[in-house]
């Protein structure tokens, strides 16, 4: 089975990394299902065999691998899909947790990311291979050039670990870049504290122009006089925690309420 540039596939050949990173669940134990997505050759997906047996379902794309994983995985549960267009509600019981794991498309990964957040009611837990620039920017801390829109809307939901690195010559075809595995854990708190659509919104705006303080980057919203006279408003978008921005957004949705009526 060759790799298919298409879906941006780069097999996973070591053993003991994809070991390494089954073993990665703090609390796999306790999931009733644990979900692959993109297994390709099924690397990973031995192992996870080996810990969850029947629990695991993978969810593959490309119908060759699929072809290929019914051969040498039969034990496999395999949804041919494309992830991200899956309605994780229906597959799952809205009770009914799972953890999501894999080495993931770099393609779409930041899209699988996304997803996650969406179905966070669903998954308390993810394991994941990205490529190192974007696993540090998935877990980024305010202050630095990494930290941006994926960091903000992931941490917001989840607290994230840096677990190791994995070099070019572990895959086929090597890839260009370093890859890095994280986990990401959902946070007890049920709530942001803000309208989650306008909190969106808030950091797409203040990330779309990183450089400019947000004092220009807020003043589609508000009143400008109001910016300026407010230290607040001086800052870039790098130096606001999660917190900050939950307060932002709950002040820029005040003053947009207050200018309608």
């Amino acid at each position: 089975m060759k790799p298919k540039k298409s879906y941006g596939q780069h097999f996973l050949h070591r053993l003991d990394i994809a070991e390494r990173i089954a073993h990665s669940l703090e609390h796999g134990q306790s999931y009733n299902k644990v979900v692959e997505v993109g297994p390709g050759k099924g690397v990973l997906s031995q192992f996870l065999l080996e810990i969850w047996k029947d629990k695991v379902i993978a969810i593959e794309a490309d119908k060759d691998m699929v072809d290929y994983l019914s051969q040498y995985y039969p034990q496999l549960n395999v949804i041919q899909e494309d992830f991200l267009k899956v309605a994780l509600d229906e597959i799952f019981d809205n009770d009914e947790p799972f953890a999501l794991i894999g080495n993931f498309p770099y393609n779409i990964s930041s899209q699988i990311v996304f997803k996650m957040i969406e179905y966070r009611h669903l998954i308390p837990e993810m394991v994941g291979m990205f490529q190192k620039e974007m696993a540090e920017r998935i877990i980024a801390q305010p202050g630095g050039k990494d930290y941006g829109v994926i960091s903000v809307l992931t941490q917001a939901y989840y607290e994230g670990d840096y677990l190791f690195t994995v070099g070019k010559g572990a895959f086929n075809p090597p890839p260009r870049v370093l890859s890095g595995v994280i986990r990401l854990s959902r946070k007890d708190e049920d709530t942001l504290g803000c309208d989650e659509k306008w909190f969106k919104r808030i950091v797409k705006q203040a990330f779309s122009q990183r450089r400019k303080m947000l004092r220009n980057t807020m003043k589609m919203y508000v009143n400008h006089e109001k910016l300026m006279e407010d230290e607040f408003f001086t800052q870039r978008p790098e130096k606001l925690s999660v917190q900050e921005f939950v307060s932002l957004t709950n002040f820029i949705e005040n003053e947009v309420k207050n200018n309608q009526g």
